[in-house]
């Protein structure tokens, strides 16, 4: 009886070794931001950080769609997973259906509700099932210029009344949403203090609800 092959633990895997989930082959005239030193593995990027790899990838995805004009999961996986080393027909498939499309299906990729499952479908794939945390995906995300979009429920409670009581519904859903938005933005800085730059935007946010709250009903 042959031994049971034991699954590899996605962070066993060069990708996640290298912080280069994606698999992004390393090309010296690609200087992309947060290269390690070195740079390479021999074959593939490495990164300083889990964010600065996923960056890479989802900014590889954007290009793809804005350069080589590549929008369906076909499209796509097709060109970052050529058929000579790739059973590519099965990962279309699987990226597809994460993401809830079908194989050619036109997606934008400047979306961030289209962008972010392909990103993570990729991952998957290339990683033996590796999952990043949300807040990890979103801040990597941010950093390639996709953020996620304000929650609507701001803008349902925006639309309430336009009293002292909605006045301040609205400001307290305003400060959780700005700075729930600001985060990613606040780590990828790095040189910024979060309590300070939360600060400024709860002062912010408060003022707006003072002005509004003065306002004649």
């Amino acid at each position: 009886m042959s031994p049971v092959r034991k699954a590899m633990d996605p962070k066993a895997t060069r990708g996640y070794r290298n912080r280069n989930p994606g698999n992004i082959e390393h090309v010296p005239a690609n200087k992309w931001q947060g290269l390690a030193d070195p740079p390479s593995d021999g074959r593939f990027c490495r990164f300083t950080s889990h964010e600065l790899g996923i960056r890479a990838l989802a900014a590889l995805l954007v290009t793809y769609q804005d350069r080589h004009k590549l929008r369906t999961p076909r499209a796509i996986i097709e060109r970052w997973a050529p058929k000579v080393e790739n059973d590519t027909a099965a990962y279309v498939a699987v990226v597809a259906r994460r993401i809830g499309v079908g194989p050619d299906e036109a997606i934008d990729l400047h979306r961030h509700d289209h962008l972010r499952p392909l990103v993570e479908a990729i991952i998957h794939h290339e990683c033996a099932g590796l999952s990043y945390p949300t807040a990890v995906i979103d801040r990597a995300l941010t950093l390639a210029g996709v953020p996620p979009a304000p929650p609507v429920t701001l803008r349902e409670v925006a639309a309430i009344t336009g009293t002292g009581r909605g006045a301040v519904l609205v400001g307290a859903a305003g400060i959780a949403t700005a700075v729930a938005q600001a985060a990613p933005a606040i780590q990828a800085l790095g040189t910024l203090a979060p309590a300070v730059a939360i600060a400024v935007i709860v002062a912010a946010v408060m003022g707006v609800l003072a002005w509004r709250l003065r306002r004649p009903a």
